[in-house]
């Protein structure tokens, strides 16, 4: 019984990890320098952690806290802050475009907060958030 299961939960492992696999493959690779690797790398770990504290700010009511973080760590005003002038010219233009929109929706999120309308704010968050899943389902850096 105990090995059925072990064998069962090493097929649901292999069924679950292929698709990751197949979908990994299919992306295409951005060489950068390794330091500027760290450097992107350093600035998506910071853009979860700036969607983490919009989403409780919002939760607790604080729209005009979730506007601050969003254009500061993520909108237009961010982009000095994340060295994106040096950036830039390494990406692949459709990468480049797709950050773009992404730091765009951020700052237009952040007028949305600030106003108030937390409901407008998080229908508006998806934006952002959809920007990402694009860049990471299209691009792969090394």
């Amino acid at each position: 019984m105990k090995r059925l299961f072990i064998h069962r939960t090493c097929i649901l492992c292999i069924t679950l990890c292929l698709p990751l696999t197949a979908f990994s493959e299919s992306r295409q690779w951005v060489q950068l320098p390794e330091m500027m690797q760290q450097h992107m790398m350093a600035n998506m770990r910071d853009h979860l952690r700036a969607l983490d504290e919009i989403l409780h700010h919002l939760a607790s009511g604080e729209g005009d806290k979730a506007a601050e973080v969003a254009e500061q760590r993520l909108g237009m005003s961010s982009l000095e802050s994340h060295g994106a002038s040096h950036m830039a010219p390494l990406m692949p233009e459709g990468m480049r475009q797709t950050g773009t929109r992404m730091h765009r929706a951020a700052s237009q999120f952040a007028r949305i907060a600030e106003e108030g309308d937390l409901a407008a704010a998080y229908a508006h968050l998806g934006e952002i958030t959809s920007s990402c899943v694009s860049c990471h389902s299209a691009y792969r850096i090394r």
